[in-house]
């Protein structure tokens, strides 16, 4: 069904995809970090809160394959869907604060949700605590192999010609993906009928079933589909080309202005973690990432690795929430 609201616009990996590609990871040298003070002793659960499918399920799986090989501890992810993310991430705020259980969250949970929703459950700085940020990514407007919009201009001349007529997927609503298509509406005149689907799964399978006509998600998400030939993608909302990804021209190269959306996944604790465990898990996560098959993957699926400080991460967090909640309020979109 369309969106109610109308806008036109658009985040994650497909689950084969990423299972396979973390499978396909050969061992590597991690070094081993030592427990300090008792921790940790048990498995390690990273809710991811979206379905399985996505790049939010499949970044958590790059990690949490390769964790053990530092922790000494299992890592299991806990897929936990619903409301936007909201469900997921209002478990990890009420979960004991042991450094046990951790979010894994993205720029739409945790910057554009609490202004969207009338109550998404959570306050993302008072009850979480930063741990990293994992990747900077920019967003992707795609297609079907087939489809007949061979390039972005294509798509700009449709939706002029026929407002509404070209009808666009996104993860859902009041994602990074669906504000992206309110501010491409508001200041490029490109509309289209907003589809939102509950997670980018299910939108790449309409997509290449036809049932939508262009898909605004994450690179991650959708990086394998354009390996294999199955999509083609018109356009990159960053203002640079990455990855499986660098022959995709940039909105800013075709002329839109202040067309930089970057988007992100990283790690959160619930407020009230002992700090030393935050400092454990941020070194334990960091050398993950660090690692060159993790670091290859995250960079193949169109994303650069971040792993910055807690600190450095909290402030990016303060940054996008003051941007993207002022979208939401300008686009006037909102869900109950």
């Amino acid at each position: 069904m369309p969106s109610v609201f109308r806008f036109p616009h658009a985040v994650r990996l497909a689950a084969a995809v990423a299972c396979a590609a973390v499978v396909s990871l050969q061992p590597a040298a991690a070094e081993p970090l030592a427990p300090r003070n008792g921790f940790p002793t048990q498995p390690i659960r990273f809710v991811s809160p979206f379905p399985p499918g996505g790049g939010n399920d499949g970044t958590t799986r790059f990690v949490t394959t390769r964790l053990p090989d530092v922790t000494g501890q299992p890592a299991v992810v806990d897929n936990r869907g619903g409301a936007g993310g909201n469900i997921g991430a209002k478990a990890v705020a009420d979960a004991k604060p042991d450094g046990y259980t951790l979010l894994t969250a993205q720029v739409s949970l945790m910057a554009v949700n609490p202004t969207l929703y009338g109550s998404a459950g959570f306050d993302p700085l008072k009850n979480f605590v930063p741990i990293t940020q994992i990747n900077a990514a920019p967003l992707v407007l795609v297609v079907a192999a087939d489809s007949p919009l061979q390039s972005f201009a294509d798509l700009v001349a449709r939706t002029k010609a026929q407002p509404g007529s070209v009808s666009y997927a996104t993860p859902g609503n009041g994602t990074l993906s669906h504000l992206v298509g309110v501010v491409l509406a508001k200041d490029s005149g490109i509309e289209m009928t907003h589809v939102p689907y509950k997670g980018a799964g299910p939108a790449i399978t309409d997509l290449l079933g036809r049932q939508v006509d262009v898909l605004v998600t994450s690179t991650a998400s959708v990086a394998g589909m354009l390996q294999n030939g199955k999509m083609r993608a018109l356009a990159v909302t960053s203002p640079r080309r990455i990855g499986v990804f660098a022959k995709v021209p940039t909105l800013e190269e075709l002329g839109l202005r202040n067309a930089r959306f970057e988007d992100w996944y990283g790690f959160f604790a619930p407020a009230g973690t002992p700090p030393e465990r935050v400092a454990y898990l941020h070194e334990a996560l960091v050398r993950t990432l660090r690692m060159p098959e993790v670091t290859k993957l995250i960079v193949e699926g169109g994303s650069e690795v971040v792993a910055n400080t807690p600190d450095a991460f909290a402030a990016q967090l303060r940054q996008d929430i003051e941007r993207w909640s002022r979208v939401v309020k300008l686009s006037g979109a909102k869900v109950d």
